[in-house]
């Protein structure tokens, strides 16, 4: 088998990559909200949010991707407006695929800083409070700090999962060649014509190398975090 990449494979490679990286960071401040809420504060329907954060983790991604065609189509209620008001549209375009890689990923990245919100000692924040801080200055300057190794975790793990995303993305953007066609999608197209077995093993080794990385780093800040917490 040669290792030699043809220009689709390159291309799959590529937006597979802006897919997960821009994923990651339109996701990331939403994410840190989303887990400091969860993780500070007690409120009415907190179970509630909390199982629709974790949603995508349970049903198929086939239904999640039709959920967000639903909303941000042309026609749904969400992409209508955006592409009327803003110029934004996600159906059947990479930044939709961008989409649907942020909503799978979310669980992941919100529950390790959520986890590494709740290891930070309260007296240290207490503390900060008690010399004048006010709360948005002791997150930024005590809790989010502290929680730097869970952030980075989730991170790593979302753009694992946001690499690999399959189902959502192609019920919702297809599978277009240089438009929506990342990693998962281009496997499955090679591996629907006779002769492109070959290719298809090349991209499933790129995705094992991308994805076994992603998960031995988030194990490196996995146990920076759990090292700090041994140590408070």
């Amino acid at each position: 088998m040669s290792f030699s990449f043809s220009p689709e494979e390159l291309v799959a490679i590529g937006l597979s990559l802006k897919v997960a990286l821009w994923a990651v960071v339109a996701s990331t401040p939403v994410g840190v909200l989303v887990a400091l809420l969860l993780a500070r504060c007690e409120f009415w329907g907190k179970s509630l949010v909390n199982g629709l954060v974790h949603l995508p983790l349970i049903l198929p991604p086939v239904v999640t991707g039709y959920i967000l065609l639903l909303l941000f189509g042309r026609r749904g209620p969400l992409g209508e407006f955006l592409e009327a008001s803003f110029g934004i549209v996600f159906a059947f375009r990479w930044t939709g695929a961008a989409l649907a890689a942020a909503v799978m990923g979310f669980p992941f990245l919100v529950r390790a800083v959520r986890l590494s919100i709740e290891a930070v000692d309260r007296r240290l924040e207490s503390a900060a409070g008690t010399l004048g801080a006010r709360p948005a200055w002791v997150f930024l300057t005590v809790t989010l700090p502290l929680s730097v190794p869970g952030l980075l975790a989730g991170m790593t793990l979302m753009f694992g999962k946001a690499l690999g995303e399959f189902g959502a993305t192609i019920t919702f953007v297809s599978n277009i060649p240089g438009e929506t066609q990342t990693l998962p999608t281009a496997i499955y197209a090679f591996t629907q014509v006779p002769g492109g077995e070959a290719q298809a093993l090349r991209l499933v080794l790129v995705s094992v190398a991308i994805s076994l990385a992603a998960l031995m780093l988030s194990e490196v800040f996995a146990r920076r975090l759990a090292r700090r917490v041994v140590a408070a």
